[in-house]
């Protein structure tokens, strides 16, 4: 999944004060959503990281959080954990199976649906 603001952001630092209140309660949010979906695939995820990518072409682009869930058999098939998991990840370059990909969105959009919206006010 995918957290990323609505409007074009090339860096971290340039959100504004209301953007950076919102962005921590959505990554929590989604990254809830994407460990309860991974769970109801089948999945054990032992972590949901969540990470920001925004370089194309060796240039900043808009930036966006990328929300994986990682299982330990996910870490034994790539032998890696961490940014080499993704990096490896990105070499193998193995398609994903559109169904099953439809089928995880659905399962996350579920979750999120019924997920309590937090804002930093809530959490005084």
């Amino acid at each position: 999944m995918v957290v990323k603001p609505v409007r074009h952001v090339v860096h971290l630092s340039h959100l504004n004060t209301d953007e950076l209140a919102a962005i921590g309660p959505a990554l929590a949010r989604v990254a809830r959503a994407v460990e309860l979906a991974a769970f109801e695939a089948g999945d054990q995820p032992s972590q949901v990281y969540a990470c920001l990518w925004s370089h194309a072409g060796r240039k900043p682009g808009h930036i966006h959080f990328v929300v994986q869930p990682v299982s330990e058999a996910l870490m034994a098939r790539f032998d890696a954990h961490g940014p080499e998991l993704q990096l490896r990840m990105f070499k193998a370059n193995e398609p994903m199976d559109a169904a099953l990909m439809i089928a995880a969105a659905d399962r996350v959009r579920a979750h999120l649906a019924h997920a309590p919206r937090v804002t930093l006010r809530d959490a005084d």
